[in-house]
């Protein structure tokens, strides 16, 4: 059996990414996503343990000075971290797992982890990102004008990620991160690991075929 492996998805708040990795998942077996820990309060719809795992500040504190997060970031006033045992435990079962992190995370993770698979999702313009966080109904104008800000910064790290998927078209978007999940899934070192028999029976000295 190979390890899964272990993607990093990051985008500005707004650009689609929780709705483009959840189609995802749906149409890939064996590919997962880590629920994360955070301090923010629960918001509407939202269960804990399946959004994330919400917790106090005291206790997220504890856990970092323990060492039990993978990584741990400071975004938007609340802290989020992604437990280490729960990513290795579901990637030594073979397991494809995505971090759904930003860019301050995805520098941790990949510290840690340089053969992690890094993605960055983009909006189509300032104008669609503007009107995705506007139609949320969940901010007043001076909440929307500070993620706006937020999300230029966090765009501005585009450059240290592996891949780069622009959602216009929410399929057309999932398609392409599917033929990227396909993709890493050849890779040589794993198709070697999960088909050993195979590569051994081809290069084996055998006498030829009649």
């Amino acid at each position: 059996m190979s390890t899964g492996t272990l993607y990093i998805v990051s985008a500005p708040s707004g650009a689609g990414k929780t709705s483009l990795v959840r189609e995802l998942i749906q149409r890939t077996p064996g590919l997962g996503v880590s629920v994360s820990h955070t301090t923010r309060s629960m918001r509407p719809g939202e269960t804990d343990g399946l959004n994330y795992h919400f917790v106090a500040l005291s206790a997220f504190e504890r856990m970092v000075e323990v060492g039990e997060f993978f990584e741990h970031a400071w975004v938007f006033d609340r802290y989020y971290g992604t437990s280490r045992v729960e990513i290795e435990k579901r990637m030594a079962l073979g397991e494809d797992v995505i971090l759904e992190i930003d860019w301050q995370g995805a520098r941790q993770v990949r510290a840690q982890r340089p053969d992690a698979v890094s993605i960055f999702i983009l909006p189509p313009s300032r104008t669609a990102l503007h009107e995705r966080l506007a139609g949320r109904g969940q901010d007043d104008t001076e909440t929307i004008a500070r993620r706006m800000r937020d999300a230029v910064s966090e765009m501005s790290h585009f450059e240290e990620y592996d891949y780069l998927v622009v959602n216009d078209d929410f399929n057309a978007a999932v398609g392409q991160l599917e033929a990227l999940i396909g993709a890493e899934r050849l890779r040589t070192k794993r198709v070697q690991a999960e088909n050993p028999g195979l590569i051994e029976g081809l290069l084996s000295a055998q006498p030829p075929l009649r």
